[in-house]
């Protein structure tokens, strides 16, 4: 057996030798950030070790994401260091996710007010009754009309919004914003699904998120000073994925050919089996799933941006750690999805870091070659968020820093400012950009953007190749998700995601996956609807494409 100690939690563990560093975490109850899945890939579970731990640890040989430098202070990646004798760890990225900045809202349109719960008082039993559609949930004591409300849930693969409405007016009293807690064990959906395909894994990953939107709810009803019992619905929007674990189901059909779903969706299930503390009669209600990697989440912003009743040629993209994409041509709709992996969330970049305070959101060199940054609470920059990766990037590419094939210049062989040349530096022999005094941008940086930017783009691309449509044809295109919202058309166009056919067409959206769950809450009608839309839309597999990999390559640069 042997002793770990967590710095700065100082909070210890006694373990079997030959566990994993991070493994003596969990049991220690100390939080440390594995977004993928320990295979030492993301960087993100680095712990510092002195001296006498680094002999009472055995670290991997094969790990790229750590430089010499870091290797030097005794720095390792917790995954992959296992403990053979008594050490001390300081944890160096502490998750602190208190001040996550969280979109939570999105496009809408009018719809009548028609909920699926209703309450109706009989003053001649002094009860009122609470109905879901034609079934009788319960009878409560006295009038109780006034007190009807519903939960609408956006859960996104990193984050997750969750929202308080009256059903009586549809109003909107309260939400809360919070990271998706399966984020720390597992980053993308792959992860996830690979880690809940044991029994162990899924009991983790359903416990620790019903745990958290539990949290959510509770933080909201204090606030709005309401009852939970008068809470009568849920609806849960999020990928398929995130679906199959709230509702605790095995996903692991998602990750196998030919990739069926469990569950589709367009259900209701009783809250109380499902662990959400809600009325004791309360239901949960999960829009309809277009396929196993096009989720409830694009089912609900298909109906929030009216997609299907749009004329034209109109592309709803929603970017995130999948990229997800559907067509309009005059509402007849075609989906496919793309795996664009955890760079837009900053997951394996050098200084990514999720959209917290002292993330770089905004970046851009003027004509003069100064360079202007806005920080996430406009303090000092101590990373990069995804809307900050995308505009340095993009910027970097519009100054030639970046050349077309993803290579950051050598500084002595190109005409550059003086005041970008400078912060052109050499590292580790290899040269790096400075974005900021203790911020950097690394070649490795570069081609994480480069494979995720190009996973979206020959979607988008063979999207419209299917449908025999040329780019300059499109006349809409609407970006989906908390991500997307906070990007610059520009930066988008500058690094290739988007064509430049594109440009004055684009409209950012927002998260349109809560607001499409608002309207599913609010107006029964579109559940069977949006149930019959998800069933026609023609979902389109990129792996079926034989010129796919050709496509990507020719995605990839910018």
């Amino acid at each position: 057996m042997a002793i770990v100690r967590f710095y700065p939690d100082n909070k210890l563990a006694q373990v079997e030798e030959g566990l994993t560093i991070l493994e003596a975490s969990k049991i220690a109850g100390v939080l440390i950030e594995s977004p993928c899945n320990s295979e030492g890939i993301c960087g993100k579970c680095k712990v510092k070790l002195d001296l006498v731990s680094i002999k009472n640890a055995v670290r991997s040989d094969d790990v790229e994401v750590l430089s010499p430098n870091e290797v030097e202070q005794g720095i390792v990646l917790s995954c992959q260091t296992k403990i053979i004798g008594d050490i001390s760890a300081e944890i160096i990225n502490k998750a602190d996710n208190r001040t996550l900045k969280i979109l939570d809202h999105g496009k809408s349109f009018n719809f009548k007010l028609d909920c699926y719960i209703k309450k109706q008082y009989d003053p001649a039993i002094n009860a009122t009754s609470v109905m879901a559609g034609t079934e009788l949930l319960t009878y409560e004591q006295d009038n109780t009309e006034a007190l009807n409300l519903g939960i609408v849930v956006d859960i996104g693969t990193t984050t997750l919004v969750t929202a308080l409405v009256d059903l009586n007016d549809g109003k909107e009293l309260g939400s809360s914003s919070a990271l998706n807690p399966q984020a720390i064990h597992a980053q993308d959906v792959l992860s996830r699904i690979k880690l809940a395909s044991g029994e162990a894994g899924l009991k983790l990953m359903n416990s620790i998120l019903i745990a958290k939107i539990n949290t959510m709810i509770n933080e909201i009803s204090a606030v709005c000073e309401i009852n939970k019992d008068n809470i009568y619905e849920i609806i849960l929007s999020g990928n398929t994925c995130m679906l199959h674990l709230a509702a605790n189901v095995n996903p692991w059909s998602l990750g196998k050919y030919p990739y069926n779903t469990v569950i589709s969706g367009d259900m209701h299930m009783n809250a109380a089996q499902q662990g959400l503390q809600i009325s004791q009669y309360g239901i949960v209600y999960l829009p309809a799933i277009i396929s196993a990697y096009v989720g409830a989440d694009i089912t609900s912003g298909v109906l929030a941006s009216q997609l299907y009743k749009k004329a034209g040629i109109v592309i709803f993209i929603d970017i995130g750690t999948n990229g997800e994409m559907v067509i309009g041509l005059n509402g007849e709709l075609s989906a496919t999805s793309t795996a664009a992996g955890p760079a837009f969330e900053g997951m394996n970049i050098t200084y990514g870091m999720r959209a917290d305070r002292g993330a770089i959101e905004y970046f851009n060199i003027e004509d003069d070659g100064n360079i202007s940054t806005k920080t996430i609470g406009d303090c000092i920059p101590i990373g990069i968020c995804g809307s900050g990766l995308i505009d340095i990037i993009g910027e970097l590419v519009a100054s030639n820093i970046i050349n077309k094939s993803g290579k950051i210049v050598d500084p002595e062989k190109i005409e550059l400012k003086s005041t970008l040349k400078e912060r052109l530096i050499k590292q580790d022999n290899k040269v790096i950009f400075q974005v900021a005094e203790n911020v950097f941008i690394s070649q490795k940086d570069v081609r994480q953007v480069q494979l995720a930017k190009g996973a979206v783009r020959a979607g988008i691309d063979l999207l419209l190749k299917n449908k025999d449509i040329k780019v300059s044809n499109v006349d809409q295109v609407l970006i989906a998700g908390s991500f997307g919202y906070h990007l610059r058309a520009e930066s988008l166009i500058h690094i290739g995601l988007l064509p430049a056919e594109f440009e004055g067409k684009i409209e950012f959206i927002g998260n349109t996956s809560k607001s499409g769950g608002h309207a599913f809450l609010l107006n029964k009608t579109y559940r069977k609807e949006m149930g019959q839309i998800a069933k026609n839309i023609e979902v389109i597999d990129l792996a079926n494409y034989q010129d796919f990999d050709k496509v990507f390559v020719n995605s990839i640069s910018f």
